[in-house]
């Protein structure tokens, strides 16, 4: 009984940062191609471009972050 809970923990946790990071991973690479897009047209604009970009970043990797911590509560605390 003690070993199937675990090994269901460890699905749950796998599946947690597996999805949890796919809509980050999808973002970063769409901000990423926007943002090379936005440079390429309007080469005079580079520094708010990387700034707005670096930011966006920032947002997207969190929410993989908060998966992360998810599948950590799963493993060692669920």
């Amino acid at each position: 009984m003690e070993g199937d809970i675990s090994v269901l923990k460890t699905i749950a946790a796998g599946l947690a940062i597996g999805l949890g990071s796919l809509g980050p991973a999808l973002g970063i690479g769409l901000i990423a191609a926007k943002a090379m897009e936005a440079l390429g047209r309007n080469p005079e604009a580079s520094g708010p471009i990387q700034q707005n970009m670096i930011l966006a970043l920032a947002f997207a990797e969190a929410i993989a972050i908060y998966a992360l911590v998810v599948a950590f509560v799963i493993i060692f605390i669920g």
